[in-house]
């Protein structure tokens, strides 16, 4: 992985604690809740803890949420470091269900839109399980994982991008800590030849913010163009 995948190492390296990542495994993390702290006070509504409830999160502290991909009934962000890397490498899902059919679903159809139903995370049906995560031949060019923080560990992500850019500055991107999946858009790639600001201004066209994390969007940009300036030095 280290020297095929890059940028699924440094995701890993990054995500959760050191305890965590010697305990927990690849299904684990890519089936962890899409979240947000109201999900865990019981005192506040929450359509995914209680569907139908209402969405504290939306009128609530927000700093951390969404901007992109939410809906009125959710604006929670998936946490996975690891599925940002995974997304950019084009992984996929292998499953079996409970009758012994057996499937493969691309991560980039792994996670739902939350809709009116964000209690519903995954296409994974009743007793599915996940038998094996597979990906692509290597991807060459420098891997880049940038995760954006408070604090230095243990944290979940303000702003991740996952890249792998080419010396002609052409480059795939799949940011996190923005929606409730792995966010990826390929027309965006298409622009970017070295232009964070053509990137992300694609990448995230449509965006929403809340009252607390509209610096989201800018910081998106910003990182990009971080990432693309240390990979021309």
């Amino acid at each position: 992985v280290r020297r095929d995948y890059a940028v699924l190492s440094r995701a890993l390296l990054v995500g959760a604690s050191g305890q965590l990542r010697n305990r927990a495994t690849t299904a684990g993390n890519l089936l962890q809740r899409t979240r947000c702290p109201y999900f865990y006070d019981t005192n506040q509504s929450c359509n995914k803890r209680l569907p139908g409830s209402g969405c504290a999160a939306i009128g609530g502290f927000n700093r951390q949420l969404a901007v992109i991909g939410a809906s009125e009934s959710c604006i929670a962000t998936h946490p996975s470091d690891m599925a940002i890397a995974m997304r950019l490498l084009d992984a996929a899902v292998e499953t079996v269900r409970p009758d012994g059919q057996t499937r493969t679903v691309a991560l980039s159809e792994f996670y739902r839109a939350p809709g009116n139903t964000p209690h519903l995370e995954t296409v994974l049906e009743r007793g599915e399980l996940i038998t094996a995560v597979t990906l692509p031949k290597p991807i060459g060019g420098t891997h880049v994982y940038r995760k954006v923080r408070d604090r230095a560990s243990y944290a979940f992500a303000l702003v991740s991008v996952a890249a792998v850019v080419q010396r002609d500055g052409s480059a795939r991107v799949a940011v996190g800590g923005v929606a409730h999946k792995p966010w990826r858009s390929e027309a965006a790639e298409a622009k970017s030849k070295g232009r964070a600001r053509a990137i992300a201004s694609v990448l995230l066209d449509g965006a929403q913010p809340s009252e607390h994390n509209a610096f989201k969007v800018p910081l998106v940009e910003r990182t990009l163009d971080a990432i693309l300036a240390d990979t021309r030095a």
